[in-house]
């Protein structure tokens, strides 16, 4: 056990701390689009001046060029646009730094290993979770000169951090990246310059409190009427007074209508997005606020009546309701997704998925354990090296998704979430459980023996099931029937007090209620032998 690592307590997730809901502006006029995409266009170059001039500051940027570049922008549109734009280029710059940390560590990480592998001699053979030399003398070789080519990136990644400097591509780096290969994008030229150009606007406020119907900028009455503030330049544009242009659509909240209601009814700060979706021809309204967080319950009480643990695979959840004493109970259960295809349709399989995992949840009133996983740092070419195959059905797996998306939507539905830690989990459940669990009506999988292992660790038990009564009569004459008897437990050291009757279903020799009463025996050299029966006879016979 002394290479293993160290497992770290299990504990409740805090549930979600924004909200976001969305619907179609349908019914806009075609003054109405037209407008929408003047205003974006010129909001969007602002944005990306500003940006520029974020990123150009660095490090040294502090909170007098922030007012400055935002007095620069109010003089181009307003106050309140000044503010959500420099806001988002702040949020878009923290977000570049830390990915550009993310891509450091993965660098080091690789350079690590690749100096380690090519200090050993060719074809040694590594150590549980150390690697070994490298195959061949031309795998060394290439490997060396990757070395080369990683400490060169690397010198220039840290370069690059300690003076500030992030690369940041409003509109995406990857669409950025299809305008060179448009036939691999199944794109056209002027496709995708119309969605470029639509990524680049900008069309977003942040809330205001105490504001009218809890934002100033982007406006939505209670009635479902959309307007919003014109930038200086475009205030010849308005059709309602201060400036202001009402559309006339009418819009309606679905998901959450009752609670967004409730917030502008009071003024509270509620934050709009508008976003034109190229590929529908649609035009769309997010609504977004902040929530305080759910105060999660202790651990002791989220697993008192049992839950259910929850294996994530590529293709499919794996779960298997326990008891509180981390028994398995009832038959496992499948929820299938398919993450091929596009992104809208692998989202909508997650939240299928994990919806019918909180319906049979919620029905038996049991919480949710599943692994706190994160292969940010696992699926790296050099960790895994040939495994091609391994490396890309981790890649695969929306891990972050996931656990987002199951505790946002456990929330809703009150349920609580235990994360536990995936060391092990799919080893030992395989080890300990596939094999018992297995019956001639029901083959067990490793996926659902792993989904007992995190329940049990979630619960607080081990992983090991119940040891086997000790060998001399199943008794305690050489040790504990169990492994599981708690510090607290009274006796737990002693051996276990002799119960009077029999022990089986049937009293063997020796036993029973007259064990004691030896005249009841037919034993050689007993009184009851030596009685005479002709005493009982008549003499007359």
């Amino acid at each position: 056990m002394g290479g293993l690592r160290q497992v770290a307590a299990s504990f409740v997730v805090p549930g979600p701390s924004g909200v976001a809901i969305r619907c179609s502006l349908k019914g806009l006029t075609a003054q109405d689009e037209n407008v929408l995409r003047m205003v974006g266009e010129l909001l969007g170059s602002l944005a990306s001046h500003d940006l520029k001039a974020r990123c150009a500051a660095g490090l040294d940027h502090d909170s007098d060029q922030w007012a400055q570049r935002k007095r620069a922008l109010t003089e181009e549109s307003s106050s309140r646009w000044a503010g959500s734009i420099t806001k988002a280029t702040h949020d878009q710059w923290a977000l570049a730094r830390r990915g550009q940390l993310a891509c450091l560590q993965n660098l080091e990480a690789g350079v690590d290993t690749i100096t380690h592998r090519l200090s050993l001699p060719v074809g040694a053979k590594g150590s549980k979770g150390t690697p070994g030399g490298y195959r061949s003398k031309q795998e060394w070789f290439a490997k060396s000169r990757r070395l080369h080519l990683l400490e060169d990136r690397l010198e220039r990644e840290r370069a690059d951090r300690d003076a500030g400097r992030v690369r940041v591509v409003r509109g995406g780096k990857k669409l950025l990246g299809a305008r060179h290969n448009l036939e691999a994008a199944q794109l056209a030229e002027a496709g995708w310059r119309r969605r470029w150009e639509a990524e680049r606007w900008f069309l977003q406020a942040d809330g205001e409190s105490g504001k009218r119907f809890g934002n100033e900028t982007i406006r939505v009455s209670p009635g479902g009427e959309v307007s919003i503030k014109l930038p200086a330049p475009l205030a010849g544009l308005a059709n309602a007074p201060h400036g202001r242009y009402v559309f006339a659509c009418r819009v309606g909240f679905r998901h959450r209508g009752e609670e967004w209601a409730d917030r502008i009814s009071a003024n509270r700060a509620v934050a709009y997005r508008i976003h034109y979706d190229v590929a529908r021809d649609r035009w769309y309204l997010t609504a977004s606020w902040q929530i305080p967080t759910v105060r999660t319950v202790p651990l002791e009480a989220a697993c008192a009546g049992g839950l259910v643990g929850v294996d994530m695979n590529a293709d499919h959840l794996a779960c298997w309701r326990l008891d509180a004493h981390g028994n398995p109970v009832g038959e496992p259960r499948r929820f299938d997704y398919d993450l091929t295809g596009s992104a809208p349709h692998r989202d909508a399989q997650v939240r299928h998925a994990l919806i019918r995992l909180l319906h049979w949840a919620k029905r038996h009133g049991l919480a949710i354990a599943i692994e706190d996983l994160d292969f940010a740092a696992e699926k790296t070419r050099e960790k895994h090296g040939r495994r091609k195959r391994f490396r890309k059905l981790i890649s695969g797996m929306p891990t972050a998704r996931l656990r987002n998306r199951l505790v946002s939507m456990a929330a809703e539905l009150g349920i609580t979430v235990v994360a536990v830690d995936p060391a092990y989990t799919s080893r030992w459940g395989a080890q300990h459980w596939q094999k018992p669990l297995t019956t001639k009506a029901r083959e067990t999988t490793r996926h659902q023996a792993a989904a007992v292992a995190i329940g049990r660790r979630a619960l607080g038990h081990s992983v090991r099931r119940r040891t086997a009564p000790p060998p001399q009569h199943q008794s305690d004459a050489v040790g504990h029937r169990t492994v599981q008897a708690a510090s607290a437990i009274p006796g737990r050291e002693e051996t276990r007090p002799r119960i009077p009757g029999p022990r089986t279903r049937s009293a063997g020799a020796g036993c029973g209620a007259k064990a004691g009463d030896q005249c009841a025996h037919n034993r050689s050299g007993h009184t009851a032998e030596h009685e005479s029966w002709q005493d009982s006879l008549p003499l007359s016979l």
